[in-house]
């Protein structure tokens, strides 16, 4: 445990400190912009619905080219998980049918690819991804999840929060925040870094609107398994909205790159 700390604290400090840097400085910038809302009071401007494309600005090294096994840089990985994340055998996944292990919610956001987000109801907010075909939905009031059974999904509970220099409810305007837990066991990166049934997913969902018109949605994440990592894990995700789904391109999950 203390070996795998001081590696972690070695290798990424400088790279970790810069990328919490920027991603708390996009947050910042976008909250004085920002305005969600539920389908019947967002503004235009703040609509979450349509197309959105991952663009890669922090960890391009692990999230576009296929990382090795054993390069655990970055993630404050565990004894334990590295003991786990040495096991990884993606023929062995294949052959199980587990081969969406690295397609889960606390994974499934680093993925470059891109998102589809409608409205499945008033309460509950539907994000598709084209890589590994997989849906999630975010809860609105009390979640009242449909089966027992844990699911790479997991189960969502989203609230709308009050933006800093606003005096609105948070229900009209608000950053959306995104709990999810009951999650089935899967990896952080393709390279077999795991997650536990015991991990947590935080999420903080805003949109900026540029001058020009571009909108940019920035999901700040916070992974956190007593299980396989000693701290939590905290990265910042960006996306651009694209006019249409033209590019939309649906692809099963892989166990390899």
């Amino acid at each position: 445990m203390v070996r795998a700390e001081h590696q972690y604290r070695q290798s990424t400090s400088g790279g970790l400190r810069l990328g919490k840097r920027i991603g708390a400085l996009l947050i910042v910038s976008c909250t004085a912009v920002t305005a969600f809302g539920q389908r019947s009071a967002a503004p235009t401007e703040a609509d979450l619905t349509g197309y959105w494309v991952s663009v890669v600005t922090e960890d391009w090294r692990w999230r576009m080219v296929a990382p090795a096994k054993g390069d655990y840089q970055s993630v404050p990985i565990s004894e334990a998980g590295r003991i786990a994340a040495d096991k990884w055998d993606p023929a062995r996944d294949e052959a199980a049918g587990e081969q969406c292990r690295s397609y889960g919610a606390p994974a499934i956001m680093r993925i470059p690819g891109r998102l589809h987000i409608t409205w499945q109801d008033d309460n509950t907010l539907k994000a598709e991804t084209d890589a590994g075909q997989q849906t999630r939905l975010f809860h609105f009031g009390e979640l009242k999840p449909v089966s027992h059974v844990a699911s790479w999904q997991g189960d969502s509970l989203a609230s709308w929060q009050l933006p800093r220099g606003t005096t609105d409810s948070p229900s009209k305007y608000g950053n959306l925040k995104i709990v999810t837990t009951h999650l089935r066991p899967g990896y952080l990166r393709k390279n077999g870094i795991p997650y536990s049934a015991d991990t947590r997913l935080t999420e903080y969902w805003e949109v900026n609107k540029e001058p020009n018109g571009d909108q940019w949605l920035v999901v700040s994440t916070v992974v956190h398994d007593p299980t396989f990592l000693f701290q939590d894990w905290i990265t910042s995700l960006h996306f651009k909205k694209e006019p249409n789904g033209a590019k939309w391109d649906p692809q099963p999950c892989s166990a390899r790159w």
